[in-house]
């Protein structure tokens, strides 16, 4: 049990060190000291910052992939789903802002590794997945499988962009009198309505 706590209290301050610092900037003694331990320790567990970054950056990934297994329910419409999604995609984003921002620093300082990382989570077998369970649906709003691809991107981009710009979006929003939070609770609703009303104006 006592293991198994180390091992949490060092990836929530790799998490958190990695996400400020990037992979060049953290030192595996600023995440022993975040996380309460000796560095010695640290090594037990990791022996390099590589193998502690890909295993920091992999739990997170499977971490946010888990929040979607829903939209693998046959239950669930497209529609339904796109709603979901954007539901548990901002609140994941909510509690882990600095991620998004963190991951295309990462992805334009070392391609290689992320590509990687990425390579380990079956996105194709996710997307067919997708066109099994919803090939009917996807006919009526004329959306083929080549087209899939443009859509999961689209979808994706409309809630991840407003976290890698947030500096941005919240001096904008600021002048409008709006908080990022509240643009980003009303912006659940708002891009599950946008990418709807789209692929239904393609049908």
């Amino acid at each position: 049990m006592a293991s198994d706590k180390t091992e949490e209290k060092i990836f929530e301050a790799a998490t958190e060190v990695f996400e400020e610092k990037g992979l060049t900037g953290a030192r595996m003694q600023h995440i022993a000291d975040r996380a309460g331990i000796n560095k010695a320790l640290l090594h037990y567990y990791f022996r390099t910052k590589d193998q502690l970054f890909e295993a920091v950056f992999t739990k997170l990934a499977e971490k946010m992939i888990s929040k979607f297994s829903p939209v693998m329910d046959n239950k669930m419409s497209l529609e339904e789903k796109i709603r979901f999604f954007y539901i548990e995609h901002i609140t994941f984003l909510q509690k882990n802002p600095r991620l998004p921002a963190f991951v295309i620093n990462e992805i334009n300082s070392n391609p290689q590794r992320i590509k990687k990382i990425l390579n380990t989570i079956d996105i194709p077998g996710l997307w067919k997945k997708i066109i099994e369970q919803h090939g009917p649906e996807l006919h009526k709003y004329n959306i083929t499988e080549k087209d899939l691809p443009q859509l999961m991107t689209t979808i994706v981009s409309i809630s991840v962009f407003p976290f890698a710009a947030k500096g941005i979006f919240e001096t904008i929003l600021s002048q409008h009198g709006i908080t990022f939070n509240e643009y980003l609770e009303n912006r659940k609703d708002y891009a599950a309505d946008f990418v709807i009303r789209s692929i239904k104006k393609k049908s």
